[in-house]
C-alpha cells in the first residue's frame, strides 16, 4: 500500500508517512467515542511515589513507621525513596504531558505539610505542593487533590491512638483548612479520603496495613465511624477555607455487585446488595446514616453515634469518586436479604496479584448503581488498573498486551454506561507509574510507565501509548 493512499470511507485505519516509513495509525470507532469534555488522567499516592521521607521538614508517617518494621511489607521494601517524585515532579509532568493527560489525581503528604499532624505547618513542604500544582497547570493539567491517602502522621497515631480518636477527625479538618486555604486560588477539585476501607478495616482490623492491628469488632467500628466524621469535617473544611468555590468529593473503593444475568430481578438484587455491601462506608454516607440492617447485624458492637454526627458525615458532595478494579457478582434469591453473593471459581480469570479478578462490568455497574440509587450528580472513576508482569524486552519495550486488554475492556463498559446516560464524567488509570505497592512493596507493577528502580528512568509501557490514543481519539481504540 503507498504510503500516499487515503483512509477510505468506512475503514478502521489510515495510512500515515512517520519519518519515511508507512504506519498505521488508531483511529477511534465512532461508536465508542466518549462526550467532549471527558476528563481523561492517572492517579498516584504522596507515600507511593514521592520519597524524600525525611527530607525538607517531613515528619513521618505511620507507613514510614509499618514499613520499617520487619515482615510488613515484601522483601522489606519503604517508600524512603519510592520513585522520588519530590525531586522527579517535573519530568513526570512532562510525561503526563506527552500523553495527553488532562487531569492528575494526586495526595498531600498530611506529615509533610503538617509534620506533628497539627500545630505549626512546614513551609517547605507547602512549597512543594505550590511547586507541583504550578508545574501541572502550566501545563494544561488539572490538579485534583485527595488530602489523605492513608498515610497518617505518627505523631497522632502515637499521641492519640490515630483513627481510634475522634480528635483525629477534629485535626483532619484543620489540615484540610491549611491545603485549602494554600492550594484552593488554583486547585477546584478535592477528594477528602481514599478508601475507607483501606485505611480502618485493613489497618485496624486486619493488621496488613499501618499502623498493623486486629483490634475487636467495636472497637474497629469505631474507628470507621471516626474515618466517616473525618470525611465530613474535612468537606465542611474544604469549602468554608477556600478562596473561591470548589468541588468536593470521595474516592472510595465501593463494592460493586454486578449481576451475573442482566434480567430485572437480578438489577433489583444488584441494588439491594449495593446499600448492604457498603453500608458502613458509602452507603452511610450518600443516605445520612447507617442502614437498620447493619445496626442490628453489628449489635452491641455498632458504633456510638453522638447528636449531629450524620450531619457532617452527610455533608453534600459534588461528585462521587470511584475506585474500581473487580466485581461482586449476584443473583436475585427469594429468602432474605433478596440476593445472593456468588463464589469465585478457581478458573476465574485473575491478573499478577490475587485479588484483582477480570471483570469489566464493574465499571458500568458502579456508575450505574450510585446514579440510580443514591442520585450521584457526577461520577469520576478515580482508580481502575492492571497489576501486570512486566518484562522489558531487549529492545527496551514493554509489551503489556495484558494491561491494554484489560484497560481496553473496561474503558468499553465506561463508554456504555456513559451512553445509556449516566453521569460518568471522567477517567483516572491506575497508576502512572509503577511505583511502591504497599505491602507488596515493589514486586508488584500497576504502572503504564515501568520504572527502572535502580535508576528510577520512567519508560512508557505499550498500555501508556495506547492510553494516549485514547486520551488523544476521546474514544476507545
Amino acid at each position: 500500500m503507498s504510503a500516499k493512499a487515503v483512509q477510505k470511507k468506512g475503514s478502521k485505519t489510515k495510512v500515515i508517512k512517520i519519518a519515511g516509513d508507512t504506519a498505521l495509525e488508531p483511529v477511534a470507532r465512532a461508536g465508542y467515542r466518549f462526550p467532549e469534555g471527558f476528563l481523561w488522567g492517572t492517579a498516584t499516592a504522596a507515600y507511593q511515589v514521592e520519597g524524600a521521607a525525611s527530607e525538607d521538614g517531613r515528619g513521618p508517617s505511620i507507613w514510614d513507621d509499618f514499613s520499617h518494621r520487619p515482615g510488613t511489607t515484601y522483601g522489606g521494601d519503604t517508600g524512603d525513596r519510592a520513585v522520588d517524585q519530590y525531586h522527579r515532579y517535573k519530568e513526570d509532568v512532562a510525561l503526563m504531558k506527552s500523553l495527553g493527560m488532562k487531569a492528575y489525581r494526586m495526595s498531600v503528604s498530611w506529615s509533610r505539610v503538617l509534620p506533628q499532624g497539627r500545630g505549626r505547618s512546614n513551609a517547605k513542604g507547602l512549597d512543594y505542593y505550590d511547586r507541583l500544582v504550578d508545574e501541572l497547570l502550566a501545563n494544561g493539567i488539572q490538579p485534583w487533590i485527595t488530602l489523605y491517602h492513608w498515610d497518617l502522621p505518627s505523631a497522632l497515631e502515637k499521641e492519640l491512638g490515630g483513627w481510634r480518636s475522634r480528635e483525629t477527625a477534629q485535626l483532619f479538618g484543620e489540615y484540610a483548612s491549611l491545603m485549602a486555604a494554600r492550594l484552593s486560588d488554583r486547585v477546584a477539585n478535592w477528594f477528602t479520603v481514599n478508601e475507607l476501607w483501606c485505611f480502618t478495616v485493613n489497618s485496624y482490623g486486619n493488621g496488613v496495613h499501618a499502623p498493623g492491628l486486629r483490634l475487636p469488632p467495636g472497637e474497629l467500628n469505631a474507628i470507621c465511624h471516626n474515618a466517616l466524621l473525618a470525611h465530613g469535617t474535612a468537606v465542611r473544611a474544604l469549602r468554608a477555607g477556600s478562596k473561591r468555590q470548589v468541588k468536593v468529593g470521595i474516592a472510595e473503593n465501593m463494592t460493586v455487585p454486578v449481576p451475573a444475568i442482566e434480567t430485572e430481578a437480578n438489577i433489583e438484587a444488584a441494588k439491594k446488595a449495593a446499600r448492604h455491601l457498603n453500608a458502613r462506608f458509602l452507603t452511610a454516607i450518600l443516605e445520612g446514616g447507617y442502614p437498620r440492617e447493619y445496626l442490628d447485624e453489628q449489635g452491641a458492637d455498632a458504633p456510638a453515634v453522638k447528636p449531629g454526627d450524620f450531619e457532617i458525615i452527610s455533608s453534600p458532595l459534588d461528585f462521587v469518586g470511584l475506585n474500581m478494579y473487580t466485581p461482586t457478582y449476584v443473583l436475585a434469591a427469594d429468602s432474605p436479604p433478596g440476593w445472593k453473593q456468588l463464589p469465585w471459581p478457581r478458573s476465574y480469570p485473575t491478573y499478577n496479584v490475587g485479588w484483582l479478578r477480570f471483570g469489566p462490568s464493574v465499571i458500568y455497574w458502579g456508575a450505574r448503581l450510585v446514579s440510580e440509587i443514591w442520585k450521584a450528580k457526577e461520577i469520576y472513576v478515580t482508580e481502575n488498573g492492571a497489576c501486570c508482569d512486566d518484562v522489558m524486552d531487549p529492545s527496551g519495550e514493554v509489551y503489556d498486551t495484558d494491561r491494554v486488554v484489560y484497560l481496553r475492556e473496561h474503558l468499553l463498559a465506561a463508554h456504555r454506561a456513559v451512553s445509556e446516560g449516566y453521569p460518568l464524567r471522567g477517567y483516572f488509570l491506575w497508576s502512572l507509574l509503577d511505583n511502591f505497592e504497599w505491602a507488596e512493596g515493589y514486586a508488584k507493577r500497576f504502572g503504564i510507565c515501568y520504572v527502572h528502580y535502580e535508576t528510577l528512568r520512567r519508560t512508557p509501557k505499550l498500555s501508556a501509548k495506547w492510553y494516549a490514543e485514547v486520551a488523544r481519539t476521546n474514544s476507545v481504540v
